[in-house]
C-alpha cells in the first residue's frame, strides 16, 4: 500500500510537489483551503491527483507520513501546528524536490535583487548551452520540472518562507545578496529574519560556496558568529582588490577565483541593467559563471544582453521628453532606496501603498536630493506626508494609477523622470505589485 503525502496549497509549488510525488509512487491528497485555480484544478485532475478546495480535512491530513507545505502558508497555522504536534514532517517543495535530483543547485535569495540575479545567472548559463532550469520564486515548479524534464543545473530563488521549509538540502552555491527589515509580519524579530535567510548556507561542505555581499552590514555582523565549512566568496563595490571574490575598481568589475583559478574583468558601462544594486547581482551572477568555467566571451556577452524582469526598474517609454520607469517590485524601503539611487535626477516619485512598518528615514538623503515632487498612491498616506514634506518641493495624493500618472506628467518637465516606486505592498489599490505595474504602464501609454 502507497503511503500518503498531503500537499497544503495547490498553487504552482503544491501542484508541483503533487505531481513529484505520485511520479515516485506516493498517494497524493492535496487541500487548499482557499479557492483553487482553474489552470491548477485542470492539472490535478489530468495527472488523477485527489484535491479539496474551501477547507482542510484535518483527520487525513493528519495520517500522512509527511506534509508539502507552500511557502504562503505560515508555520503557526492551525493545521500545521496539528501535524508538528503529531510529529508529521512538514517540509517545503524545495527540501522535497531536491532528494529526486542529482542536478548541481544554485540558490538565490536576499531581500531584495534575488529574481534579476536569478534570472541573469538562468540566462548566463542557458546561453554557454547548460542543460539548465529555473525555479523556486520564479519559472515554472522545481519539484515539476525534476518529476517531468530533470536538468542538470537549477537556479532557485528562494524567499526566507522557502527557506524555512528547507532542512537537509545543501546547495552547490548559495547566494546571500543582503539583508534589510521586510516580512516583519512573520518572524519575532529581525534577527529571526537574518537567521532564516542564513539557511541559504546550511549543510554546505567544504566543496561548495558561499557567494555573499560583503558590503551588506548584516550579513558580516551575522557571519562573524555563524559557523560553515562552505568556500566563502565575498563580493564588494569598493572594498577590493580581494584575495578572492569580486570588487569594482575604475568602473571595472574583476574577479578573482583560486578554485578553478580564474579571472574576469568587465566595464560596468557594458551591463545592460543600471545601478549599482545591478552590478552587485551581476558580480553575483559572473562568480558562478566563472566557478563553472563558462567562457569569459559567453559571460560578457550575456551580461551585456540580459533584459530585466518586468516590473522592476522596467523603462516605459518618454513622453515630450519625460521619461517612465516602472518599478512597481519594489514593495519595501530598501528596494526603493535602489531605484531612487540608480535614476538621475530630477525625479518625480510615485509612492505609497500598503505601509508594512516601513521606517522611511534612510531615504531622507536620496529624497532630498534627487526628488522634485512626490506623488503618492495609496488610501492613507499620512506616514509618506510625515517623513518626506520637508524634503520636496509639492508632495500630492492620488487615488488610481492613471491619476497618479496625470499628474506627474502634468507637473513634469523636459528631462525629468517619473519612477513608479512605491516601497509599500500594492493590496490596498491593486490585487498585486503586477496589476500595479500594468496599470501605471497601460496609463503611460494613453498619455
Amino acid at each position: 500500500m502507497s503511503k500518503l503525502i498531503s500537499i497544503l496549497g495547490a498553487g504552482e509549488s503544491g501542484v508541483g510537489a503533487a505531481i513529484l510525488a505520485q511520479k515516485h509512487g506516493f498517494e497524493v491528497w492535496v487541500s487548499d483551503c482557499g479557492v483553487i485555480k482553474p489552470q491548477y484544478k485542470t492539472e490535478l485532475e489530468e495527472y488523477g491527483i485527489a484535491y479539496e478546495e474551501g477547507s482542510h480535512d484535518t483527520a487525513k491530513i493528519l495520517s500522512s507520513e509527511k506534509i508539502i507545505k507552500s511557502p504562503g502558508i505560515a508555520d503557526t497555522v492551525a493545521i500545521v501546528l496539528a501535524a508538528k504536534e503529531h510529529g508529521i514532517p512538514v517540509v517545503g517543495e524545495i527540501e522535497f524536490a531536491a532528494a529526486y535530483t542529482e542536478a548541481t543547485l544554485i540558490g538565490i535569495t536576499g531581500t531584495n535583487g534575488k529574481t534579476t540575479t536569478t534570472m541573469l545567472t538562468y540566462h548566463i548559463l542557458e546561453k554557454a548551452g547548460l542543460n539548465v532550469g529555473m525555479a523556486g520564486n520564479v519559472g515554472l515548479s522545481f519539484a515539476k520540472q525534476v518529476a517531468l524534464a530533470d536538468k542538470e543545473y537549477y537556479v532557485l530563488e528562494i524567499s526566507s518562507f522557502q527557506l524555512d521549509g528547507m532542512h537537509t538540502v545543501a546547495l552547490d552555491y548559495a547566494v546571500l545578496l543582503n539583508i534589510t527589515p521586510d516580512h516583519l509580519d512573520r518572524y519575532d524579530s529581525y534577527q529571526g529574519y537574518i537567521e532564516s535567510k542564513f539557511k541559504i548556507n546550511q549543510n554546505q561542505n567544504e566543496n561548495q560556496r558561499f557567494i555573499y555581499c560583503a558590503d551588506d552590514e548584516d550579513v558580516v555582523n551575522q557571519l562573524q558568529q555563524h559557523t560553515t565549512n562552505a568556500q566563502l566568496i565575498p563580493f564588494t563595490y569598493s572594498g577590493g582588490p580581494l584575495e578572492e571574490g569580486a570588487w569594482v575598481e575604475d568602473d571595472q568589475i574583476n574577479i578573482k577565483l583560486n578554485k578553478p583559478k580564474t579571472e574576469f574583468t568587465m566595464s560596468v558601462e557594458q551591463l545592460t541593467i543600471a545601478g549599482k544594486h545591478n552590478t552587485y547581482n551581476s558580480m553575483a551572477a559572473a562568480i558562478i559563471a566563472n566557478s563553472l568555467l563558462i567562457r569569459k566571451e559567453s559571460i560578457r556577452e550575456s551580461l551585456s544582453d540580459f533584459k530585466n524582469v518586468e516590473h522592476r526598474l522596467e523603462y516605459v517609454g518618454k513622453v515630450k521628453g519625460i521619461s517612465f520607469i516602472n518599478d512597481s517590485k519594489a514593495t519595501n524601503v530598501n528596494a526603493a532606496w535602489y531605484a531612487l539611487e540608480s535614476v538621475e535626477k530630477p525625479i518625480i516619485w510615485i509612492a505609497g501603498g500598503v505601509d508594512k512598518g516601513n521606517d522611511y528615514e534612510a531615504l531622507s538623503p536620496l529624497v532630498k536630493e534627487k526628488v522634485r515632487i512626490i506623488v503618492c498612491l495609496g488610501k492613507n498616506n499620512m506616514k509618506l506626508h510625515q517623513a518626506f514634506r520637508k524634503d520636496v518641493d509639492m508632495m500630492i495624493n492620488a487615488s488610481s494609477a492613471e491619476e497618479a500618472v496625470r499628474l506627474a506628467y502634468g507637473l513634469g518637465e523636459t528631462g525629468e523622470t517619473v519612477l513608479l516606486s512605491p516601497a509599500c505592498a500594492s493590496f490596498d489599490l491593486f490585487d498585486n505589485y503586477q496589476d500595479r505595474g500594468n496599470q501605471f504602464k497601460r496609463a503611460v501609454r494613453n498619455l
